[in-house]
């Protein structure tokens, strides 16, 4: 079913690498148009650039620091040059983080919550009036915040503060039928076996109803779903990637 991407104007942050990579490309090739944008200069954000002028369109890969308030406002004013309005816009910055509670120090749990959440309120307050009215805010969060971890409960909590995010968006932007959702993965392969040991994939792929681990592709394809005409009437929601575990 067509999801109506086709000319929408989209901003995804931390677009360069894994999933938000899977985002980035899966909106320029259902037609949209995109600002994506990354933290630091490199081959990761030379390859998007590259792969993106491949597909087409009118595309834009910009530096920036999602959470620092004058580095959003650049951000901003660039999607305002690029696109004029917004569609959409996905909140994808995220960083892990793992530390007992006992050894958790301060700029630690800065730097998650930072990343995490902060970025998320930044970006969505600096790109508010750029948003048309029936837009889609989509955050990109974790089944981590529903399920927890050890030695990643700041890294919980900071996901959970975007499904509260979500609740409260939702209502006070549902008068201009903005949707605001959030999207949430279970352990995903942005790289081969998720980084993680065999033992310890081969556990979380046994207890995956699916049996195997999430694809950078299937959050990108939830988050287009959200985006899209076909959730029209979906909003305030959380909806898990992560295989029924």
């Amino acid at each position: 079913m067509d999801q109506g991407l086709l000319g929408k104007r989209v901003l995804v942050t931390g677009g360069t690498r894994g999933i938000g990579r899977a985002i980035t490309l899966a909106f320029a090739a259902a037609g949209a148009r995109v600002v994506t944008c990354h933290h630091t200069d490199g081959v990761d954000a030379d390859d998007l650039a590259g792969e993106l002028a491949r597909l087409g369109g009118e595309h834009l890969v910009a530096r920036a620091d999602v959470t620092d308030r004058a580095g959003v406002a650049e951000l901003a004013r660039r999607c305002r040059e690029h696109l004029g309005r917004l569609d959409v816009v996905v909140g994808n910055v995220g960083v892990d983080g793992r530390s007992p509670l006992g050894t958790l120090a301060d700029d630690e749990w800065h730097r998650v919550i930072d990343h995490n959440l902060t970025s998320a309120y930044l970006v969505t307050q600096a790109v508010l009036d750029l948003l048309v009215d029936g837009a889609s805010v989509v955050f990109v969060g974790s089944a981590a915040a529903l399920r927890g971890r050890p030695s990643g409960a700041h890294y919980a909590a900071s996901k959970a503060g975007l499904i509260g995010l979500t609740r409260g968006l939702c209502k006070e932007l549902g008068d201009r039928e903005i949707r605001v959702n959030t999207v949430a993965p279970g352990v995903t392969e942005t790289e081969p076996g998720a980084g993680l040991p065999p033992v310890v994939r081969q556990r979380l792929t046994a207890a995956t109803p699916l049996g195997r681990l999430a694809r950078p592709e299937d959050v990108a394809g939830a988050v287009l779903f959200l985006a899209g005409d076909t959730a029209r009437f979906v909003t305030g929601t959380t909806l898990n990637v992560d295989g029924g575990i």
